[in-house]
């Protein structure tokens, strides 16, 4: 059973046609750490949600992709508490870049990296705030 508090919920989820046209229409900050980039905007909503791709040119089995995705999700789901205790909501997009399978320590440390390059983004540097 996975503790509350825990879980990946349907909330989180980026499912909105409109709002995935929107991260990638351009002007949205990107990130990348092999095996992985995360596209991500800031935005007003009260949650945080994630999107997860994993191409079928770069695994042509389903089960493949799926194992993908579920290791993204896992990572996402120990680590989202990095973006907790910012201030800003944002909609983020997993997009796969590797075309082999990868273990699933490196994408969670992946994951952290990306998470954090996010946060430091979104704080303002002392110059700027001068």
């Amino acid at each position: 059973m996975i503790p509350e508090g825990k879980q990946f919920p349907k909330s989180e989820r980026l499912c909105s046609r409109k709002a995935i046209e929107a991260l990638f229409a351009g002007g949205n900050r990107t990130f990348s750490a092999f095996p992985l980039r995360v596209v991500f905007s800031e935005v007003e909503e009260p949650a945080t949600q994630i999107l997860i791709s994993v191409s079928k040119r770069h695994f042509k089995h389903a089960v493949d992709r799926n194992r993908a995705k579920r290791q993204v999700r896992e990572a996402w789901r120990l680590n989202r508490d990095i973006l907790a205790d910012s201030p800003h909501h944002y909609h983020l997009a997993f997009i796969w870049l590797a075309n082999e399978p990868q273990p699933s320590d490196i994408l969670h440390r992946k994951v952290k990296n990306l998470l954090h390059r996010i946060v430091e983004s979104a704080t303002p540097s002392v110059s700027e705030l001068c």
